[in-house]
């Protein structure tokens, strides 16, 4: 307990300081707590600390930890196959990965029957990077336009997954585009897009000096993750750093 306090004291200073920097009130950030590959234990010590947003990868491995834990704000912010929307819905009140239209519209279906309106955030791949899921910012109007359409659906902002680079200086240009391009969006469409929700624990400080309104935290916060045997080495989820 006492060293996830620590770490999270430290994680909390950074982002007090990345804040100050960019003329930003620190209380306007969400910290999002990741606890992908760790236990529930984990998360309850989290909680315990205090953390309030959490997030996982994996409906599937998330479904014991939010049924053990249940209390938190919990977000998917992992790639979403569409046979695992059902569910999905029923366990986040967040799904910050939604990257097409398909798996917006059955976000939408499956949030009907239960009465919920999904806050959901878009994905855009702003790198470029074919190991990274998003749209791509050409096609993000149109995608947003069609999600705004639906009616169980709150989209709240956008989402972007830097590349891992050793410098984080070398990803600002990608925080600084999701901010450009959420500020073209509301300007060109009338969307209100509060959430911008960039940064990781390797580059989260630059991420809030561009704007973001939620950073994404795992390692820094749980420490190295154990280590599991892969479901699919190409899958692009495995190489994502929180």
């Amino acid at each position: 307990m006492q060293d996830f306090e620590i770490r999270l004291a430290e994680v909390r200073r950074a982002i007090e300081a990345a804040a100050q920097k960019a003329g930003r009130d620190a209380s306007e950030i969400d910290l999002i707590a990741v606890s992908k590959t760790h236990p529930a234990e984990a998360v309850l010590e989290a909680i315990r600390a205090g953390v309030t947003h959490l997030g996982e990868n994996k409906v599937q491995e998330a479904r014991g930890k939010i049924e053990a834990v249940g209390r938190g704000v919990w977000h998917l912010i992992g790639h979403v196959q569409t046979n695992k929307v059902k569910e999905a819905v029923r366990l986040f009140d967040w799904i910050d990965s939604v990257d097409r239209l398909e798996l917006a519209q059955e976000i939408d279906r499956r949030a009907e029957p239960i009465g919920k309106t999904q806050n959901v955030l878009l994905q855009v791949n702003l790198a470029g990077e074919s190991t990274k899921f998003g749209c791509a910012p050409d096609d993000a109007r149109a995608l947003a336009e069609a999600m705004n359409a639906l009616p169980r659906l709150c989209l709240q902002g956008l989402m972007t997954i830097a590349p891992y680079v050793e410098d984080p200086e070398k990803v600002r240009p990608v925080f600084a585009g999701l901010r450009e391009l959420r500020d073209r969006l509301e300007a060109e469409t009338g969307l209100r897009l509060p959430v911008l929700s960039m940064g990781m624990s390797g580059d989260f400080p630059v991420a809030i000096e561009e704007g973001s309104t939620a950073v994404r935290i795992g390692t820094a916060l749980f420490g190295a993750r154990p280590k599991v045997k892969r479901e699919r080495p190409e899958d692009p989820s495995f190489v994502e750093s929180t």
